[in-house]
């Protein structure tokens, strides 16, 4: 079955146990006016949505959340350790390889096929790949349904949704326990959406994700949230707008 049902919101989890927590976060990024969050907890298996988000605030939040850059006042926590308190470079690249990022800011390389930009993550053997990296390509495709013909093409000429999926299936492809999601569904037409989306929910529910969505599309975000979140920019305040949620079959 397909369409919109009304449902009641989902009964929000104890704090405990989060994956990913900021609390009293500000940081300037010579915005208007700084970037607040009084408080958003990430859990596994849950998706929350964040609406109304513009890209340089969506790329500072997830850099917040990912210890890229560190909060002016408050707390970011990442697996149980604060993003100030990580050591060194080494150390931060480590804890990176549990986010996944769906991102435009993701390069994917148009000159190379589709298999190998899902390899790039796996393998610095692009040109000749290896077959257990061919193989785990080749699974990662199938998951965010990529048919293996287009695999074979080069990735300037693959249409918006399947760039869409390869954008997913790259984000996914070192198994990460967070999945931050940057305006996911900016470059897609409107009418590519609904199956994006039905892909998009399947894969992180399967894998029981701690997913962050920022989107400036509320219609998106309550297709593939299991709670939609406006922030008021001012306070740093998120508030709930859910009620409604798109099912997919």
């Amino acid at each position: 079955m397909s369409g919109i049902v009304c449902v009641p919101p989902a009964r929000m989890p104890d704090k405990a146990g989060a994956l990913v927590t900021l609390s009293g976060v500000q940081k300037d990024y010579h915005g208007l006016r700084p970037l607040r969050v009084q408080r958003l907890d990430l859990h596994p298996a849950r998706t929350i949505a964040v609406v109304g988000v513009d890209e340089v605030m969506a790329e500072v939040i997830v850099n917040l959340i990912t210890g890229a850059a560190v909060p002016d006042i408050g707390d970011v926590h990442a697996f149980g350790r604060r993003t100030t308190d990580i050591p060194d470079a080494d150390a931060w690249l480590r804890g990176l390889d549990q986010f996944g990022l769906l991102s435009d800011r993701a390069v994917l390389l148009d000159q190379m096929t589709a298999e190998q930009n899902l390899a790039v993550p796996l393998s610095m053997e692009l040109e000749d790949l290896p077959a257990p990296i061919r193989s785990a390509v080749a699974s990662l495709a199938a998951e965010v349904g990529i048919e293996p013909l287009a695999l074979t093409q080069v990735t300037s000429a693959l249409q918006p949704r399947i760039r869409a999926r390869l954008r997913l299936a790259r984000a996914l492809a070192l198994n990460p326990r967070v999945l931050l999601a940057e305006h996911p569904n900016a470059a897609l037409p409107a009418a590519d959406l609904p199956e994006f989306a039905g892909h998009f929910v399947r894969v992180v529910s399967a894998r029981r994700l701690a997913t962050l969505v920022l989107t400036a599309d509320r219609t998106f975000a309550v297709s593939v949230a299991d709670e939609v979140l406006t922030l008021n920019q001012a306070t740093g305040a998120l508030t709930s707008v859910s009620g409604w949620r798109r099912w997919f079959s």
